[in-house]
């Protein structure tokens, strides 16, 4: 997760050497440790990003300085009589637009090159979203979707920052000139006003954020909503700077507290893992310190740093350089394929993040400060908004063209061509097409997954249950119920067939994440997941099926790490006692990396893409040696995703895996004639 570049979108330089007088004067001259504290901000989330690999607490600070800076630009605004909504939404939105939509071109460009195809959908939707201001919602759905945990961090991820900054930028013109015309109405001074309705944002916004993040910390981390505090604190401070009044060794000492808590801010917490929330209070605390401190005039002063002649010009690039070192990192990794850049590398990775920003800095951002953007005639500006977003949206366009060409199709049943799983059953001979294609493609097959959320319901007595009917039947011979995690979910497809023939309506009962246990087994400590598994067996219990679908093994990582739980086996009795019988799949392996990913490096049966079986599977599956309810039979379908001796990432011309770990929809169909022939036999045991 990065923060958000650093654009001073209100800055003035004349009032650098000629200073303003009068309640105004604090809040609105050019303030040097301000430019310091937001090349300080950005220095720390390179470092952080590049060999921490942690984040560094500064995308706070560049919300607060936002809050402060353009919250005190709109009441000046206002107090003027010159408030115009739309040509302010010009002025913020072109500081970050040119240089935005350079590095957004030059980084799809570029992930064409240097990035697996696997990869391409994910970075072209996270570029378009970005080039309009959306990124961090795109984000915040994957987080919420456990199919999207696969997702690795894309060349535009960073965006999501400046995506709240957008917002931002769109929302708080309207509310200061709203403020304005109640305040007219009531009047009211609008900066008291606007101080009330402030704080209110804040209270409201801090508590919806430490609420949030304590139940869906992934989405929190991104919602604008659990930000707005952060923003609101800096208008906050921005309209009382001018009345706070300290001496200077209290403005020196609250200087260095404000910097040093910055810097240790990144290594002290997990900012990672539970951010926003309460605890981003730490961050922007320390820039508000620096701000009030101000420029001390003293030699002792945080700021004589600050307001150096480095650190002056580390915030006039810090824009640039925010921008452009997530790409180059990510580029970097993906290229060489690696995890981690290394000491060397990151010199590397840093150097060329200071050269383009800089060169990006004098040759475009300087330059574009002197286009005005506002002025007439009325169609200049959407022009030249065009021009900078329209290059990145043509180029990501026609990259989706391109990759959905070479895409390829899924598989049917029966395609003789594609036998998938059908190819490891004893006697099969091949009469497809020589040379057939892998389908799905290696570039397709990461969005071949398996959708189940049809004609779904919660049960009145059981609300955190989502019951789903996945094939219907109207007088169905029986009922069959699927239940866990995405690991029986994948197998839905398989069962199709024989459900279709045989008159079964089949139903599911899926949490991600969550198999169907006694004990959180996949997620220790997690109380919803246990809450679901309670609920899951009472209500089987009072709705009994014909059947239940659940896993018999799981496989936590690579290896030989296939286990039955004993909360399995502790659910299975209570279905037992209940009457109800069981078919219980034997897990799929997992892999250390992207079998499809391997294929399209190395090519179609590269040994560097099959693992040895055995060093994935037991010669006999864990639930051999364990006291098993009589209600339960298995169903282990290792035969055909292994071979005898290797666990390949394709068979009968289809990708077995579409990332490391679960099974492709298409294979899973193909599993659909095994399936019909095994397991009316579990079923009857």
């Amino acid at each position: 997760m990065t923060s958000v570049g650093p654009v001073d979108p209100v800055k003035d330089r004349s009032s650098a050497t000629t200073p303003r007088v009068g309640r105004e004067a604090r809040s609105s001259r050019f303030r040097p440790e301000i430019e310091g504290l937001r090349g300080l901000a950005a220095v720390l989330v390179v470092i952080y990003h590049v060999w921490v690999g942690r984040v560094s607490g500064g995308v706070d600070v560049f919300f607060l300085l936002s809050g402060f800076l353009v919250v005190g630009m709109l009441v000046r605004s206002v107090e003027r009589g010159r408030l115009r909504v739309a040509a302010t939404w010009l002025r913020l939105f072109w500081r970050l637009l040119p240089t935005a939509g350079l590095v957004l071109l030059v980084s799809a460009v570029a992930a064409i090159a240097l990035i697996s195809p696997l990869r391409w959908p994910q970075n072209i939707a996270e570029l378009l979203a970005s080039a309009f201001f959306l990124e961090n919602w795109r984000l915040a759905a994957d987080a919420v979707d456990y199919y999207a945990d696969n997702n690795t961090a894309s060349v535009a991820q960073h965006f999501w920052s400046l995506s709240v900054q957008g917002q931002f930028y769109v929302v708080a013109p309207l509310l200061v000139l709203l403020v304005a015309v109640v305040a007219r109405r009531l009047r009211a001074d609008v900066r008291r006003v606007l101080l009330v309705v402030l704080a209110g944002v804040v209270a409201a916004s801090l508590t919806y954020s430490v609420i949030t993040t304590a139940v869906d910390q992934p989405f929190a981390y991104f919602d604008s909503l659990a930000r707005a505090w952060e923003f609101a604190i800096g208008g906050i401070l921005g309209l009382t700077i001018d009345r706070i009044r300290l001496s200077r060794g209290v403005r020196v000492l609250l200087g260095w507290v404000g910097v040093l808590a910055l810097v240790a801010c990144g290594a002290a917490l997990d900012v990672g893992a539970g951010f926003p929330g309460y605890l981003a209070l730490w961050p922007v605390a320390a820039a508000a310190a620096v701000v009030v401190a101000g420029s001390t005039g003293s030699g002792a002063g945080a700021d004589r740093l600050l307001v150096s002649r480095t650190g002056q010009y580390l915030g006039e690039i810090s824009y640039p350089l925010y921008l452009w070192h997530w790409p180059v990192l990510i580029l970097y990794l993906s290229y060489r394929e690696r995890a981690e850049v290394g000491l060397v590398g990151g010199l590397g990775v840093v150097g060329l993040s200071v050269v383009l920003a800089v060169v990006s800095h004098h040759l475009l951002e300087r330059p574009a400060r002197d286009v005005k953007p506002g002025g007439p005639p009325w169609w200049r500006p959407a022009v030249l908004v065009a021009a900078a977003l329209a290059p990145v949206l043509l180029v990501c366009l026609a990259w989706h063209a391109a990759s959905s060409q070479r895409a390829g199709a899924y598989v049917d049943l029966g395609d003789p061509s594609h036998p998938g799983a059908v190819a490891r059953l004893p006697g099969f001979v091949y009469d497809g097409e020589p040379d057939a294609p892998l389908r799905p493609s290696t570039v397709a097959v990461v969005d071949d997954w398996v959708e189940y959320e049809r004609d779904c319901v919660r049960p009145p007595a059981w609300p955190n249950l989502e019951l789903c009917t996945y094939l219907p039947a109207e007088e169905p011979d029986r009922v069959i119920t699927v239940v866990g995690d995405s690991h029986v979910q994948q197998f839905l497809p398989a069962l199709e067939s024989l459900a279709l023939e045989r008159n079964w309506e089949v139903r599911t009962l899926i949490r991600p994440g969550c198999p169907f246990s006694t004990s959180s087994d996949a997620n220790i400590g997690e109380v919803p997941c246990l809450e679901w598994n309670a609920a899951a067996i009472e209500y089987l219990v009072a709705e009994p099926p014909d059947a239940v679908v659940a896993s018999s093994t799981r496989n936590v990582r690579a290896g030989l790490t296939e286990e039955t739980p004993p909360g399995f086996v502790e659910a299975w009795q209570r279905l037992d006692a209940a009457g109800i019988p069981v078919v219980a799949l034997r897990d799929n392996p997992r892999f250390d990396w992207w079998p499809a990913e391997c294929v399209e490096t190395h090519g179609r049966g590269a040994p560097e893409c099959e693992l040895p079986r055995d060093q994935l599977y037991a010669p006999e599956p864990p639930y051999a040696a364990m006291d098993v309810p009589p209600n339960v039979g298995f169903l282990d379908l290792t035969d055909h995703l292994c071979t005898e001796t290797v666990c390949p990432p394709e068979i009968g011309n289809v990708m077995v895996y579409l990332d490391d770990n679960h099974l492709s929809a298409s294979y899973a169909r193909s599993l659909a004639p095994v399936v019909s022939l095994l397991f009316p036999a579990a079923l009857e045991r």
